[in-house]
């Protein structure tokens, strides 16, 4: 962590048979529909890396330097931590080719899908780590796309000072309301930009509660409208199942715990899980949503997550009250 970041209280348990285990410990804040505070739980002001939550923030400053598209599938892509599934590959190899570009202008690094299955059928087929399987390379081939858009060079486009990497910080910093307070390296090797978990909420709602035909407001329909493209069809695409199952959700996870989510006219979450482990945030995400009114079948399906032993489940991680009484 950073300095200046306090670190957070529990936020969840780990349950295995009938014992407590483990504690996920973090931070996490509530908006109202207006954006005001309604409650925060740990330290929701010092600056953290969203990681891939500030996909859907860089994809308004592609849009705002001339990014065109074929489709919102195609934007939804370019926001996505997509599972390699076929249909993903299928899109970004497609985008490449629109534009004259194969695989190897993609600078993040060769990996193998996040699904299961995906990677399971890469090593049937005798394959191995590809750039295009990595889960970020939507967003890779869409930053290279903007390049080609706005006149600016394909080379070094990952670097912050490229013109590119200064439009989307510059798109960030609008969205969130406060300025980045450092960069750093991303794991795909763009750069992530640091602000608070209460701007990271900020800027979620904002882009559910724009003008219809807005960039922003383009990027969070995108997003909506083809939750499978954002992560993928597989048990553990998380984001894909509650943006399908909770109507006008925006959501994004991002690495090391964090994740943020909107709903216009109801309120934003942002919250971070301080081990950077990701099988807490989602109870903790149900909790806070409810917190905020929302109910939906899909939130008792993931109110709490599956603690396995022997092969059968004998528990479950799920969320504690985030802000003293209240519902879990």
């Amino acid at each position: 962590m950073n300095d200046n970041y306090r670190g957070g209280v529990p936020l969840a348990e780990v349950v295995r048979s009938g014992f407590v285990e483990s504690l996920h410990r973090g931070s996490v804040v509530l908006l109202d529909g207006a954006g005001a505070v309604l409650e925060a739980s740990g330290d929701v002001e010092s600056a953290i890396f969203p990681r891939s939550s500030n996909k859907p923030l860089q994809a308004i400053g592609m849009l705002r330097a001339g990014l065109r598209l074929r489709d919102a599938a195609d934007l939804a892509l370019v926001c996505a931590s997509h599972h390699g599934e076929g249909f993903h590959l299928e899109r970004v190899r497609a985008l490449l080719r629109s534009a004259g570009l194969d695989e190897s202008a993609l600078h993040c690094p060769p990996d193998m899908p996040l699904s299961e299955d995906a990677r399971a059928a890469v090593y049937r087929a005798g394959g191995g780590p590809a750039r295009v399987q990595m889960n970020c390379s939507g967003k890779h081939t869409g930053m290279l796309l903007t390049c080609l858009a706005a006149g600016w060079p394909v080379q070094g486009y990952w670097r912050p000072e490229h013109p590119l990497q200064e439009q989307l910080r510059g798109a960030v910093e609008e969205c969130a309301g406060e300025r980045v307070t450092a960069v750093g390296v991303d794991g795909c090797g763009a750069p992530v930009l640091a602000i608070s978990l209460t701007a990271l909420a900020r800027s979620f709602l904002r882009l559910v509660s724009a003008a219809p035909g807005s960039a922003e407001r383009t990027v969070a329909d995108a997003m909506r409208e083809h939750p499978t493209i954002v992560a993928g069809t597989g048990p553990d695409a998380y984001d894909s199942h509650l943006m399908a199952g909770v109507p006008g959700l925006l959501l994004k996870s991002g690495a090391e715990g964090v994740l943020a989510a909107a709903l216009p006219g109801v309120g934003a979450v942002a919250l971070k899980i301080d081990d950077g482990g990701a099988r807490g945030r989602v109870p903790v995400l149900v909790s806070a949503l409810r917190r905020l009114g929302v109910d939906a079948p899909v939130l008792d399906e993931f109110a709490s997550l599956p603690v396995s032993g022997g092969g059968a489940p004998v528990g479950a991680v799920r969320s504690l009250p985030l802000f003293g009484a209240g519902p879990a």
